[in-house]
């Protein structure tokens, strides 16, 4: 978003050695940790940080195959979209819907990053990172890694506790690309064949992405952005109904949830909210391509991106008893309350 203070400290880490020397350094020294990945899911407050902020910058991807699949280990510092490319040019199925998606690997399991029908905890084997506590390098399978959607140990079970360094993904060779989501289907319809290949999946996601300005572009006008700025929300069946009758849509857009409950879509709600696609407030608005993402012009503070997401919040609490959740993370002093 290209705003917020400086670090007190900085590191720039470019082997996992460099993060454990930075993690021993901070504790020694009771100095407050960040880790940053690409930041891209990251607003900072324009006061900066008063800490020691590690930029995770490591690289490498291994792989071996077993006998029905590919086991990827891939470094917290790679770039996501690079692994995603080498993964369908590999015909390695599993990623390619989460194409054009930035930011660094490291983020993914955090966040349990998804697009278009696909989430990282579809594949992912294991996490491996640093545990804080001890110091201890660690390998915790997927299954204690309390994924939820958009959700994760690493972001709301434990948050300060782990340090990611890598990340083992199981992925299928040969196999048949995920087209779950309704607007991929059609994008993909329309373009042909019946059944499309890893790589026509990865160009139909990207163009679609482009065309709301979620992907990287110097020459976008709406560039300034950390994408969706807030999750869709989950409820129950009863609640989605009455925010159906408040909004006075039956047929407005949920999907229900294999435990039962039902996902809306924070767009529509902010739209129906009385928001519009590039409406400003100074120097920070949204996207006029799509209502989920604030965006900053010249001149804006991370102030001014906290007081309109607060702003559209609390409108659309009041309009229909939903209360989104921000999906990147505020440091320093920056929040969304008063």
């Amino acid at each position: 978003m290209a705003l917020g203070g400086p670090a007190r400290f900085f590191v720039h880490a470019r082997y996992d050695a460099d993060v454990r020397a930075a993690w021993a350094w901070a504790r020694e020294r009771h100095v407050p940790l960040r880790v940053l990945g690409g930041g891209s899911n990251v607003v900072v407050d324009d006061a900066g940080v008063d800490g020691l902020v590690i930029h995770v910058d490591t690289r490498g991807i291994d792989w071996r195959e077993t006998a029905d699949a590919v086991e990827v280990t891939v470094a917290a510092g790679e770039p996501w979209d690079d692994l995603v490319r080498c993964a369908v040019a590999r015909d390695w199925a599993g990623l390619e819907c989460m194409s054009g998606i930035p930011g660094r690997v490291g983020a993914t399991p955090i966040q349990n990053v998804g697009a278009y029908g696909q989430e990282v905890s579809d594949t992912i084997a294991t996490v491996h990172a640093i545990d804080r506590a001890s110091g201890e390098t660690v390998s915790l399978p997927a299954p204690e890694c309390g994924f939820a959607y958009r959700d994760s140990r690493f972001k709301s079970g434990e948050p300060e506790r782990w340090i990611v360094l890598g990340v083992t993904y199981r992925l299928r060779p040969g196999g048949a690309p995920a087209v779950k989501y309704d607007e991929l289907a059609k994008h993909l319809a329309a373009r042909g064949p019946a059944r499309p290949t890893l790589e026509r999946v990865r160009e139909s996601v990207i163009e679609i992405r482009r065309a709301k300005s979620m992907v990287l572009d110097p020459a976008d006008p709406n560039r300034r952005s950390c994408g969706s700025f807030f999750t869709n929300p989950i409820v129950t069946p009863a609640h989605a109904d009455k925010v159906a009758a408040r909004a006075g849509v039956a047929t407005m857009p949920r999907w229900a949830q294999a435990d039962g409950t039902v996902k809306l879509s924070a767009a529509w709600l902010i739209e129906r909210a009385g928001f519009r696609r590039g409406e400003r407030a100074g120097a920070v608005g949204l996207s006029t391509r799509h209502t989920l993402a604030i965006v900053c012009h010249e001149g804006a503070r991370a102030a001014d991106v906290a007081g309109f997401a607060r702003r559209i919040r609390d409108t659309v609490a009041e309009r229909f008893d939903v209360r989104l959740v921000p999906e990147p993370v505020l440091w320093g002093g920056l929040s969304l309350e008063t």
